[in-house]
């Protein structure tokens, strides 16, 4: 099974999407990107690839960090309709800044199958933003990786294995070199050309008309 970045770095076609699993306008997105994805043109592969928003940490999040994200989240409720938010997180939780964990989760769900990427990203987005609980804990992860199916023993291993933590900084530094710093992101690739497609968070439609547009005229 070739990962993330040999996908990547292939030859084939590919849509690759960039994110982090506690990106909360990544969260917005999803809709949209769903049926984008089920949209793409049958040559077109999905690449998915981790972009890293904010390294470990075991520091309490600041207070105004924490009411700048609630004001996001506030923002983001009113940008794109229908997105929801539990804000019972800010008072059950001690938030950190750091999603690095989630991230490692990501790619050790994905070593059980490449299927289980996205069911686990979609997953700790829903434990976060609906559920009120913590992803920055590894029990918090470990506890929805076994909810959702997974092996959970192999995925505690894998969650903490050097391993994961090198996939991790090597996703991280591709898209970094790919020219992507914010998240969501989405870039076209055909062979060694790349085109960036703009994120629209209410309509699918006119990304998937880029892409088909991008691919005629190259």
């Amino acid at each position: 099974m070739l990962n993330s970045i040999q996908r990547v770095n292939g030859s084939e076609e590919s849509l690759i999407y960039v994110h982090d699993p506690m990106c909360s306008w990544c969260w917005a997105f999803r809709p949209q990107l769903d049926r984008l994805l089920e949209s793409l043109p049958d040559n077109i592969h999905a690449v998915r690839l981790l972009g890293g928003l904010a390294p470990d940490s075991n520091e309490p999040m600041p207070e105004t960090m924490r009411q700048h994200l609630q004001q996001v989240w506030r923002t983001i409720m009113r940008t794109v309709p229908g997105t929801k938010f539990n804000f019972d997180f800010w008072q059950d939780c001690i938030p950190r800044r750091s999603t690095f964990p989630a991230c490692r989760a990501v790619i050790a769900a994905r070593n059980q199958g490449i299927e289980w990427d996205e069911k686990m990203t979609r997953a700790i987005q829903q434990a976060y933003y609906l559920e009120a609980r913590n992803p920055s804990e590894e029990q918090t992860l470990t506890e929805i990786a076994k909810t959702i199916g997974l092996d959970d023993m192999r995925f505690s291993q894998d969650l903490g294995s050097r391993q994961t933590q090198g996939t991790l900084i090597d996703e991280i530094t591709l898209s970094r070199n790919l020219g992507i710093s914010g998240f969501p992101s989405l870039m076209l690739k055909q062979g060694s050309q790349l085109s960036r497609i703009p994120v629209d968070y209410s309509n699918h439609l006119p990304m998937l008309e880029a892409v088909k547009s991008t691919l005629s005229i190259n």
